[in-house]
């Protein structure tokens, strides 16, 4: 199976693409997955030419948060519930030994919400063989806000693996001066002991190194920090503590950070007094330190966006987390130590009938997009979803990075080669524009930076 190629399949032509018809969901993910290259052995049992009897699956969808932050549903949020029943329907019927379906959504995540009681006994119903359904988090928000503080160490630590890519980490060209990267409602100086010049740590769940197969299993998302979230950034969620994560480094283009363009003083003690929270979670101070985040943050609104969590096309330090994280998974050893050529790959399936527009990951408005698509590489597959999106793939580093020179590397065929296959056919990126893309929304941060305007 060649990394360069994806496999499509399209449901764009019905009147309303929705989750409710399962059968149309099983077929789409069967047809993505034989048009990607599967189904040589069986095209009854797709799976069965990387998925033999006995082997342990690990399934990774996108379970980022139990609400939409937008109030327009969870089919743009999450991988839809009957997306990930079809993709498991697919695996039992390979005699797999094991399967356990993981994420970390964000701190303050109601996990018994978001994989409802009735959902696990739908699988369990379905299933052949032992299915874990896990919580990969270590740091829970308690319930009550910043104020009522974390829960820690909710996992055992001895199911993670704890990395250091030191000096060929992707951050470490902007690690200095030590000290400026930040992750929203996380203490600054863990997350500084973590990544400083030199060292870049990160804490990985061990699932992922001991499992013989891989199915990452997105929704295709705009993102306010990488532009957009799909099969790479999809990957983050298999990290154990987000406090090992820089998200964008403190203060203004114009100070050195990549938080927001210029100097927008406002914006910068805003940014200390949330600094000042996240130090003193927990305890009544966070709660004071943040009201005074977010009135600084409305004086501002009399001289632009109120942006002050990177969340704009010139954060120059999530794509560089969320790639080092996906070499790591394709090189990372069970003990901590890196292999100089990939062990393993990683197969994304990902769910894009109703996919997710503007200000997502958390606040998506729905775009029916009805495609779902199957790649054996993160990087090509993201290649053709921001196509898929009408967006350029150049200005989005997330993706154009993922081609780049360095060790440990994510491709190792240019952009340039992009097969595609869908109904039937072979296509290229610019073949598939009247079938399948559409123009998606961008981010606020990200519109009139990313867009094709009506080219593809």
């Amino acid at each position: 199976m060649m990394e360069n190629v994806v496999g499509l399949a399209s449901c764009r032509h019905r009147e309303n693409n929705s989750y409710t018809d399962r059968d149309l969901v099983a077929r789409l993910v069967r047809e993505a997955m034989i048009a990607g290259g599967l189904g040589q052995a069986d095209p009854a049992v797709p799976l069965a030419d990387i998925i033999r009897p006995g082997m342990s699956v690990l399934v990774k969808p996108n379970w980022v948060y139990h609400e939409s932050h937008s109030g327009l549903g969870m089919d743009c949020l999450v991988t839809h519930p009957a997306f990930i029943l079809a993709v498991l329907q697919e695996v039992f019927k390979t005699n797999p030994g094991r399967v356990i379906v993981g994420d970390a959504p964000i701190q303050g995540c109601d996990f018994d919400l978001l994989v409802t009681e009735d959902w696990k006994k739908e699988v369990a119903a379905r299933a052949n063989c032992p299915v874990d359904i896990i919580d990969f988090r270590r740091t829970v928000l308690r319930k009550g806000g910043v104020g009522a503080g974390q829960d820690q160490d909710v996992r055992s630590e001895d199911h993670y693996v704890l990395f250091d890519l030191g000096k060929d980490s992707l951050l470490e060209p902007v690690s200095y001066p030590a000290g400026r990267f930040r992750i929203t409602n996380y203490d600054p100086e863990f997350l500084a002991r973590r990544h400083q010049p030199g060292r870049h740590q990160y804490l990985l769940c061990r699932e992922p190194f001991e499992a013989d197969v891989i199915l990452n299993l997105p929704k295709l998302k705009t993102h306010k920090k990488a532009g957009l979230t799909a099969a790479l950034k999809n990957l983050v969620g298999l990290n154990g503590n987000k406090e090992f994560l820089p998200h964008h480094r403190l203060g203004g283009t114009a100070l050195g950070g990549d938080c927001y363009s210029g100097l927008a003083p406002l914006k910068r003690l805003a940014e200390y007094c949330l600094d000042q929270g996240n130090r003193c979670l927990g305890t009544p101070d966070a709660s004071v330190w943040y009201r005074r985040a977010r009135k600084l943050v409305v004086k501002h609104r009399h001289f632009g966006d109120t942006e002050i969590e990177g969340g704009w096309h010139g954060n120059d330090t999530v794509w560089r987390m969320a790639l080092d994280l996906n070499r790591l998974l394709l090189y990372g050893r069970p003990d901590g130590s890196l292999s100089e050529t990939p062990l393993r790959r990683v197969y994304s399936i990902t769910d894009a009938i109703i996919a997710g527009e503007r200000n997502g990951p958390l606040a998506p408005s729905p775009k029916s997009l009805g495609v779902v698509s199957f790649a054996s590489s993160s990087a090509f597959a993201d290649l053709v979803h921001a196509t898929l999106m009408r967006f350029k793939p150049d200005r989005i580093s997330l993706v154009h990075e993922a081609f780049g020179t360095y060790r440990y590397p994510l491709a190792e065929l240019p952009a340039r080669s992009c097969t595609i296959f869908a109904n039937g056919r072979q296509m290229n990126l610019q073949d598939i524009d009247s079938t399948f893309c559409q123009d998606f929304r961008a981010a606020d941060g990200w519109q009139g930076h990313v867009e094709l305007r009506g080219e593809c």
